[in-house]
């Protein structure tokens, strides 16, 4: 079953990277909307999955960015319709907030590939059943979210305790889908990492200074991406498939 996906971008150097890799592989059409760049956003009937994507705004830069406030329009009419969305970063701020949480500074940044933990909701969700409890993955964030009403945080770190979260309403149950969000970037590349690096480079600079021990230097993020990319994107790819495959099943029990 073909799956058409529709990504929010926020901006040019938060790219699809291994999400785009994913999608081809499977045969699964990816369109894409730069709302800062004044494209229109899909109809709700034109997309099955829905992936919000990061950047360097806030969720309450509305003043800022006008067009953010028909983005989250958008991701609660794609929620209330059970559609698949998915979260990152950014994208899973501005979900959290779609679902009413309370999206704020964290008071600490998490820049770099960093461990963090499965909680124990995590640990029993299906669509996480292959990731182990305990794993290192590439963050960048100066934000956090409360918990939404009705969702499951599924990891932590040390310095912010809602790392993700997964929600699900019945009309998620009858088509097999759910709301995922995660501070973290599985989805970096090789390709990938290079440009956010770079394009990032006064915040990590600044956050060196304040965050010594959860932001890390350009080079030492590079060097650490040779070591844990693959197994990250791999960890996505399982993800997605499940999430797939749910789809799929749901879909033949209502034909």
């Amino acid at each position: 079953m073909s799956l058409r996906i529709h990504a929010l971008f926020h901006t040019d150097y938060a790219d699809l990277s291994f999400i785009k890799q994913w999608a081809r592989a499977h045969n699964h059409p990816i369109t894409v909307s730069r709302s800062y760049d004044n494209d229109n956003l899909p109809t709700l009937d034109s997309f099955d999955w829905l992936i919000v994507m990061g950047g360097p705004m806030s969720v309450h830069d509305e003043d800022k960015y006008s067009w953010l406030i028909k983005e989250k329009r958008l991701i609660k009419q794609a929620v209330d319709a059970g559609k698949t969305v998915i979260g990152i970063c950014l994208g899973a701020q501005i979900i959290a907030h779609c679902l009413g949480a309370e999206v704020k500074p964290s008071g600490v940044k998490e820049i770099g590939w960093l461990p963090m933990q499965l909680t124990e909701a995590g640990q029993a969700h299906p669509l996480l059943q292959d990731l182990p409890k305990d794993f290192t993955v590439f963050h960048w964030r100066g934000e956090g979210f409360d918990c939404p009403k009705g969702a499951s945080i599924i990891a932590k770190t040390q310095a912010w305790a809602n790392q993700g979260f997964i929600y699900q309403t019945p009309k998620h149950k009858a088509r097999g889908t759910w709301v995922l969000a995660w501070q973290c970037h599985f989805e970096v590349t090789k390709e990938s990492l290079p440009n956010m690096v770079a394009n990032g480079n006064k915040a990590i600079q600044s956050g060196l200074k304040d965050y010594p021990e959860t932001v890390q230097a350009p080079d030492e993020i590079l060097a650490l991406g040779d070591k844990y990319i693959e197994e990250n994107n791999a960890r996505l790819a399982t993800m997605f498939n499940r999430i797939a495959s749910f789809n799929r099943i749901a879909s033949s029990a209502n034909k």
